[in-house]
């Protein structure tokens, strides 16, 4: 198991790994757990993942074993109040087959964090969807602490 930046020749696995992160997250169904349906379109998610791969500030991270079984896609970007510069993840998707293998998980976490560290920010974000108390729990384990919830209301 490795983990790696990711390059342009990852594309076609990585929208495949996001098109599963979307489904698991329930956007493609009214019944999903945020209630918010976004159809996945193929052509944004490769736009998506290569911006992240050559946009100076932007980060993306490909976990191989057995394969490509994991992406963690970030920004940074000035923070909207003030000049510090802020990190977040964009989007942090691991096949659920592939988890808890060889601390894989902790391994992207780390390299996200000093990509951050290395371009000037202050802060690393990081987003859980729903009340899943295992990430919650790796996320303050790590040192992050809850800053902000955000609301969605469909119109």
């Amino acid at each position: 198991m490795r983990v790696r930046r990711a390059t342009p020749a990852d594309a076609n696995r990585a929208v495949e790994l996001l098109r599963d992160s979307h489904v698991a997250a329930g956007f493609d169904r009214a019944d999903g757990p945020s209630g918010f349906v976004v159809p996945f379109v193929e052509a944004y998610a490769m736009r998506l993942f290569l911006a992240h791969v050559t946009t100076p500030n932007m980060f993306a991270l490909i976990r191989e074993s057995a394969g490509v079984d994991g992406v963690l896609l970030a920004a940074a970007s000035e923070h909207p109040f003030g000049p510090v510069m802020i990190a977040r993840e964009t989007v942090w998707w691991i096949d659920p087959a592939r988890r808890g293998h060889g601390g894989a998980a902790l391994q992207m976490l780390t390299a996200y964090e000093l990509w951050a560290e290395s371009i000037g920010c202050a802060f690393a974000g990081m987003a859980g969807m729903g009340e899943d108390p295992d990430v919650a729990q790796l996320y303050l384990r790590r040192g992050y602490r809850p800053a902000e919830k955000h609301f969605l209301k469909a119109l």
